[in-house]
């Protein structure tokens, strides 16, 4: 006979009351144990033997209670899970205050750490048996009655899931891959709490910009009231409210970043409230300007400081990594696992998200550094053969402009921490409690540094300068000589030379260092004398690149003035010149040739490089001129300087050349015309284009007549009659009948 599954099992037991036997369901209140679970403390942040003696007692009590729990049969089991309000406040009470990996503490005690692993444990399959509604063949329970059972009685909710993913997520990721996909699947109501949860976790980012002082969609839309405190920036407010921002977003993006990576599916229910845009608005908006108010502070506690700096870039990785797992999971994903005819939903979502983030520079650029966006944008191009190549590459564009001014880095890749496995085959974490100095180590250090872990180029100058003071304005007490070795070992990152010195993380070779160490001037590899550049470089009388110069070349004192007649005099130059010039004068008409030599010159021998094209014309034989003109060159003159003064010669021949010049110069041209001849010209051609086009003379002159008493002859008479007759031709010419008719109309004061 089948076993029957334990929501539908009959028990017969005997009534404690009556004594007669009776059936009753196997799951009843009455099948419950009377036990009472205490509820769970953290242990003390001070190792007060006091305090750890009253926590190890109480932890021995919870851890006790959950080993008695899990020892039950399956029927007894669940009757204590779903009666038992003791256990469910047991178990909520751990969840609440374990301390988390990324919290605030001192280095416990190790009996407190040994009964923190113990409680992790029990804590761990006690949940896990609870969402197990399977243990074997004969002990179960039917799917739809589980999730009825689970939802019914709060066993599990979305805070408790949550809290779940961010604690035991880290080593134990398959088994609660398992225990979450199966509640949500065998209970689909959880997607509804899910979605309904999803604005209070967007209001946890409002309430983030709100104390952050910050503009941004969470923000306050009302008006400030008058008594109300003024709202602080980050760089203004107290440190420990700073503190307290920023401990506030590290636990919240590490809690949905182990949710999103538990359990992917969650991620389309993300998306229908905009959330990757929501997501990058806060990031642009908050993120810089907590890293500014970190950094502003110099002179306040370092080591808190530090430890503020390692949980925002902690932060700031895991909010990366969380837009990264949506546009895994809406649109990567589907695109490789869906037909070629589905996938345009997917892709055009894809260009969707991207293009409402094209302002949020700061986010595209930090992004690109972890997970290219081209290599995404690759993906769908070999996916797809009708993808939007503008709408690609607009996207590509942009966020390569978003690296304008910024080295491009690259994101160290994060580790997951060492994990140990127990006898029964349960994996858990070695770390679920420690202090952020001793337990961000290794790769769960280079985890945390997140994009801000990066190497960068090599510098000099202003830009290694802006780097030493960027770290000095921090801690001031470091000598140049250590950040520059520190610069020069960490690639010129700055935060991660920060980071290390805080936590006191440095390699051994800097450890070794004297943190006071001034910084060397590197000598220059040119010296100055050779390194110089002016026009007087390597003359004649640089003493830096000769050895020897010609002192009389070099003059003391005022020169003596010469006077014009004994410059005119010195003929030195001209001396020199003589000879080079009396060399142009041995030019030839012709080369005499003796007979039997200079056969080379004859004409009828042939000649390799001779040019015949135009042997065959007669150049020159049918012009008008004389052969003698083509052949006659100009006759050779020696210059007046180097001539010869021959005794004949006088001012006669000086005479006659003059004269010749005179006979031989043109006649001089006059530039400057007569006014008068110039103006009649004019007036004759004005006449003669007025009579091409018919223009009438004008009378103007006959009009205007004699003075008055010699009389008028008959010509003006005549044109002073037509111009009274045609005067009406011409615009305003009625003066008197205008002027009546504007006073008539009141134009006119009269």
């Amino acid at each position: 006979m089948p076993a029957l599954p334990l929501d539908q099992l009959q028990i017969t037991h005997k009534d404690l009351k009556t004594g007669k036997l009776r059936t009753s369901p196997a799951l009843h209140p009455e099948q419950k144990a009377d036990r009472y679970f205490v509820l769970y403390k953290p242990p003390p942040k001070d190792n007060i033997p006091a305090l750890v003696e009253e926590y190890l007692e109480r932890a021995t009590f919870v851890a006790n209670d959950l080993d008695w729990l899990l020892a039950l049969p399956h029927d007894k089991f669940w009757c204590q899970v779903v009666f038992d309000e003791t256990l469910q406040k047991c178990l909520d009470s751990y969840l609440q205050y374990v301390p988390r990996k990324f919290d605030e503490w001192v280095a416990p005690a190790p009996e407190v750490v040994d009964m923190q692993k113990r409680l992790y444990r029990s804590v761990f399959l006690t949940f896990l048996r609870m969402s197990t509604h399977k243990e074997s063949k004969d002990h179960f329970i039917s799917p739809s009655a589980f999730g009825e059972i689970l939802y019914d009685n709060f066993l599990f909710d979305i805070p408790k899931i949550l809290d779940l993913c961010v604690l035991f997520g880290k080593g134990n990721s398959p088994l609660l891959k398992k225990m979450i996909g199966n509640i949500f699947m065998q209970q689909p109501s959880y997607y509804n709490d899910l979605d309904e949860t999803m604005p209070t976790i967007l209001q946890v980012f409002s309430n983030i910009l709100q104390h952050s002082g910050l503009q941004g969609e969470g923000a306050s839309a009302t008006p400030q009231k008058l008594e109300e405190r003024s709202r602080l920036t980050p760089n203004d407010m107290p440190l420990l409210e700073l503190k307290d921002i920023v401990l506030y977003l590290c636990d919240t993006c590490t809690t949905l970043w182990a949710f999103l990576d538990i359990f992917p599916l969650a991620c389309q229910t993300f998306q229908k409230h905009d959330f990757c845009y929501r997501l990058a608005s806060f990031y642009e908006i908050a993120i810089p300007e907590l890293e500014s108010a970190i950094k502003k502070r110099r002179l306040e506690d370092s080591k808190l400081l530090g430890d503020l700096w390692q949980r925002l870039s902690h932060s700031r990785n895991k909010l990366l990594e969380i837009f990264h797992i949506l546009l895994n999971q809406i649109c990567l994903l589907p695109v490789l696992e869906s037909n070629c005819d589905n996938i345009q939903g997917f892709i055009e979502e894809f260009l969707q998200i991207f293009s409402s983030l094209l302002q949020e520079k700061r986010f595209l650029r930090d992004y690109d550094a972890l997970f290219r966006v081209a290599d995404d944008v690759s993906l769908l191009q070999q996916a797809s053969s009708v993808l939007d190549e503008t709408r690609t590459t607009y996207i590509l564009q942009a966020v390569e402009s978003a690296w304008e001014g910024v080295d491009r880095q690259k994101a160290s890749d994060a580790k997951d921490p060492p994990v140990a496995e127990d006898l029964n085959g349960v994996i858990a974490t070695v770390e679920p409690v420690s202090g952020p100095s001793s337990r961000m180590e290794n790769s769960e250090e280079e985890e945390c540094l997140g994009a801000a872990a990066a190497v960068g180029p090599a510098m000099c100058g202003v830009e290694l300068d802006s780097l030493i003071s960027q770290v000095k304005d921090l801690l001031p007490d470091l000598g140049e000589g250590f950040i520059l070795a520190c610069l020069e070992h960490y690639g010129y990152d700055p935060e991660q030379v920060i980071n290390n010195i805080l936590e006191e993380q440095l390699a051994p070779a800097l450890s070794q260092l004297d943190r006071s160490l001034d910084r060397q001037l590197k000598p220059d590899p040119t010296p100055l004398l050779t390194s110089r550049h002016n026009v007087f470089q390597n003359d004649e009388f640089d003493v830096f690149s000769r050895d020897s110069v010609d002192l009389s070349r070099v003059h003391k004192g005022k020169r003596k003035e010469e006077n014009t007649r004994s410059l005119l005099n010195d003929k030195r130059d001209v001396v020199t010149q003589r000879q080079r010039y009396e060399q142009y004068s041995v030019v030839v008409e012709e080369v005499p040739v003796q007979p039997g030599e200079g056969l080379s010159y004859r004409s009828d021998d042939y000649e390799d490089e001779y040019d015949d094209t135009y042997d065959g014309n007669q150049v020159g034989a049918n012009d008008a001129d004389s052969d003698d003109e083509l052949i006659s060159r100009r006759p050779f003159t020696i210059p007046q300087v180097l001539r010869t003064k021959v005794p004949g010669e006088g001012p006669e021949e000086e005479e006659e050349e003059v004269e010749e010049a005179e006979e031989e110069a043109p006649k001089p041209d006059h530039f400057v015309q007569d006014p008068a001849v110039l103006r009649e010209k004019a007036e004759a051609r004005r006449m003669a284009f007025l009579a091409r086009k018919g223009y009438r003379h004008d009378s103007s002159a006959a009009v205007a007549g004699s003075p008055r008493g010699h009389g008028q002859n008959r010509e003006t008479t005549q044109e002073r009659r037509k111009k009274e007759a045609n005067k009406s031709a011409r615009a305003n010419h009625n003066r008197r009948a205008m002027a009546d008719r504007k006073r008539n109309k009141g134009m006119i004061p009269s």
